[in-house]
């Protein structure tokens, strides 16, 4: 099907009958699927690969003699090679496989941060980061007794820089950033970032869930330390996250997990780890997920990541466009197309987001609301909760007026409300 997906477009009839969940029916309407930034569909071709794991060679892997283990074995590395060439990674040990993102995010605290942060040390993240970027973070520096800064935003809802610059000083040991907000949609400009905190020999860790499955990544030249991101929202199974990090550093970091497969021997005295990646690779890894993840990656190389990310900035400008003409509506994130991804979050008027989310879905629409795991967010923009409506590549212009057309009478139905 992906053969048609020529000269840079995408052609979103064929690419949608790779999905089949986007022939479901809900509440006898056709599904309209904007719940992305939670997690992504995910196309028949990863299903299948899944599945064929487990039908014909299900095996561990690793110190294999025989012919399914070997199959595995292989299989595995080299799903381990095709994300290492996604990102631009130097090599594939570079590349940890991990539960999810946060897995991924807890590792880097826990093996480097544990042994790097020091009492008085600062780590700077942002207001806009989501839970999982934000609370490992606060929790070492009070175990520490680091200190925690939080770089805000501007009023157009961009990371503010200035500010960022200022945070900066000889005793920042590290910075915790979104590349993409998952709320706000707002995209951060990591290379510059990573650019200033190297100035003050801090460690960049990027957490880019949301920015992998959009955009081309290409972390050497970003120059990040580590990167977390997850597979689910890119067209890839639950349960499989990826760590990046610069192997100079992580074969300076003690294990994450002890067990089985990250050890090269073992006495009753003590025990001796393996180089990364297994180091950090722990008992019977996720190997149908990891497998699954690597035809993922083929599927979405195929398609292009220049292409879906031009193909999401029209669908972005498309909705932004339809949503802001309408009365009510407060939309949380920047409208400079060139300064955010696909993840746009609103409110209408005073009417609570459940109420909302719940009446699309009569409609058959999927959305997320309430605080998207971005607590500190939004207590800075003053509300409790909103709805985010987020795209991704297999969704369309219709799907979006049809999604307006349904607000429209929702909104109606809180008439008294909204006046």
């Amino acid at each position: 099907m992906l053969e048609t997906i020529k000269k840079e477009t995408i052609n979103i009839n064929e690419i949608r009958k790779d999905f089949p969940i986007l022939d479901r029916k809900i509440n006898g309407k056709p599904l309209v699927y904007f719940d992305n930034g939670a997690t992504s569909q995910k196309p028949k071709i990863v299903i299948d690969t899944f599945r064929k794991f487990f039908e014909e060679y299900n095996s561990n892997v690793h110190r294999v003699g025989h012919t399914l283990g070997q199959e595995s074995s292989v299989a595995y590395e080299e799903a381990r090679e095709k994300i290492a060439k996604f990102i631009n990674a130097k090599t594939s040990k570079e590349i940890i496989f991990t539960s999810n993102a946060t897995d991924a995010i807890n590792l880097v605290s826990y093996s480097w941060g544990s042994d790097n942060i020091k009492e008085g040390d600062e780590i700077i993240i942002s207001i806009m980061e989501h839970h999982s970027n934000f609370i490992p973070w606060q929790q070492l520096a009070k175990e520490k007794k680091a200190v925690l800064k939080i770089a805000n935003i501007t009023d157009t809802y961009e990371l503010d820089m200035d500010n960022f610059k200022s945070l900066l000083s000889e005793k920042t040991k590290l910075v915790a950033i979104t590349m993409m907000s998952n709320t706000l949609g707002t995209i951060t400009p990591i290379k510059e970032i990573c650019e200033l905190a190297h100035k003050y020999k801090a460690k960049v860790i990027v957490d880019a869930s949301q920015s992998v499955p959009q955009m081309p990544i290409d972390v050497i030249d970003l120059d990040c330390d580590f990167m977390a991101f997850t597979g689910h929202k890119m067209c890839g199974p639950t349960g499989i996250g990826v760590l990046y990090g610069k192997y100079e550093i992580l074969e300076t970091m003690k294990p994450f997990l002890f067990g089985g497969g990250m050890i090269t021997s073992v006495s009753i005295e003590d025990s001796y780890w393996e180089m990364p990646p297994q180091r950090f690779e722990a008992g019977t890894p996720k190997i149908a997920e990891v497998i699954a993840l690597g035809q993922a990656v083929d599927y979405l190389s195929k398609i292009g990541m220049n292409n879906i990310k031009n193909y999401e900035k029209e669908l972005v400008g498309y909705f932004l466009d339809k949503l802001s003409s309408l009365e009510h509506i407060k939309i949380y994130g920047s409208l400079d197309l060139e300064k955010r991804g696909s993840a746009i979050a609103f409110n209408v008027g005073k009417v609570h987001p459940h109420d909302i989310g719940t009446l699309l879905d009569e409609c058959g629409i999927a959305v997320r609301v309430g605080h998207h795991c971005t607590m500190p967010l939004h207590t800075k923009l003053g509300i409790s909760a909103s709805i985010r409506a987020s795209l991704y590549f297999y969704n369309t212009k219709e799907e979006i007026d049809y999604f307006i057309e349904s607000l429209k009478k929702i909104m109606r139905i809180f008439k008294k409300q909204l006046q």
